[in-house]
C-alpha cells in the first residue's frame, strides 16, 4: 500500500518533503537565534519572499518556478518575509534560549494579545502544548497578515506552526 502524505495529500509538507527543502536551515544555525524556516516545498511561480528579504538571504531565481533556497549565513530572522508569503509557507524560529521562540504569519480575529495563554497546533492544526504569546505585530506593510511570536518548550519548535482560535474545538 502506497502511504499518500504531503502537500498534495494532506495539505500540509511531509517530514520527507521538508528534508529535501532548499528552505529549511540546519539544526545548529536555529541554535544561533532567529532564522527563517520555509515549509515550501512545491515549484509554484512565485517568490514575493526573494523580494522580501532586505538582506538576499532567500533566493528563487530564474525560473521562478525554483523552490525558495535560503541562505542561512545571511538571514537575521527579522521576520519581513513571513508575511509576503502568500502559501502562508515561512515561519521564523529561534532556539538560542531555553524556551523556543516561532514566529508565524496569522490571518484570523479575534488577534490574540501579547501574555496570552494559547493553545499551539502543529500543521495539521491539532493542539500540541500551551504557549505564551511574546508579540503580535500588525503592520500596514504587511497588509492583512499578522505575525504572532509565541514561546514553547524547544522539544516543540519544529512542530507548533500556529495557534487554536478562540472558540474553536
Amino acid at each position: 500500500m502506497i502511504q499518500k502524505t504531503g502537500v498534495i495529500y494532506q495539505g500540509y509538507p511531509s517530514e520527507q518533503e521538508l528534508s529535501k527543502s532548499p528552505g529549511v536551515p540546519s539544526d545548529e544555525r536555529i541554535k544561533r537565534g532567529p532564522v527563517a524556516f520555509i515549509e515550501c516545498v512545491q515549484e509554484i511561480p512565485c517568490n514575493p519572499c526573494e523580494e522580501a528579504c532586505p538582506y538576499g538571504a532567500i533566493a528563487v531565481g530564474q525560473p521562478i518556478t525554483n523552490l525558495p533556497r535560503l541562505d542561512e549565513k545571511k538571514c537575521v530572522g527579522c521576520g519581513a518575509c513571513i508575511a509576503k508569503c502568500p502559501g502562508l509557507a515561512i515561519f521564523v524560529l529561534d532556539g538560542s534560549e531555553q524556551k523556543a521562540k516561532i514566529s508565524f504569519p496569522h490571518e484570523y480575529y479575534p488577534l490574540p494579545q501579547k501574555g496570552d495563554v494559547v493553545d499551539c497546533v502543529d500543521r495539521e492544526g491539532k493542539a500540541i502544548v500551551k504557549g505564551i504569546v511574546l508579540k503580535v505585530v500588525k503592520s500596514p506593510k504587511y497588509d492583512a497578515t499578522a505575525v504572532v511570536t509565541v514561546e514553547v518548550p524547544m522539544e516543540y519548535i519544529k512542530i507548533i506552526r500556529s495557534i487554536k482560535r478562540p472558540g474553536r474545538s
